[in-house]
């Protein structure tokens, strides 16, 4: 229900030296304290990290707002499978929908 200590320690480092992080996904299942060690965790590093950082995903955002970090990371989004479809295919149809049709109203 929750990463080990150790993975959790590698993430946070890993989150350290890195330029720029997305996560997307908390790590187990934090509303319960006895598995929320890793997600937060995690959040910390996110929230500590001179990276750009994004967090995408509602379960990932209430897991930041949860531990008061929510206003310590560069981009939080409840969209976390927009996020992941757009870095996957680099456009959102809604976001081509707005494309096609912003001509028309000039």
């Amino acid at each position: 229900m929750d990463i080990g200590e150790r993975t959790g320690e590698r993430f946070a480092t890993l989150i350290e030296s890195a330029g720029t992080v997305l996560w997307n996904g908390p790590l187990g299942a934090y509303e319960d304290p006895r598995f929320a060690a890793g997600t937060r965790l995690v959040a910390e590093a996110m929230a500590a990290s001179p990276a750009f950082t994004v967090v995408g995903g509602g379960d990932s955002a209430a897991a930041m707002a949860a531990f008061g970090l929510a206003e310590r990371v560069d981009h939080l989004s409840s969209g976390g499978g927009a996020t992941l479809e757009l870095l996957e295919k680099g456009d959102l149809p809604g976001l081509a929908a707005l494309r096609r049709w912003a001509p028309l109203r000039r």
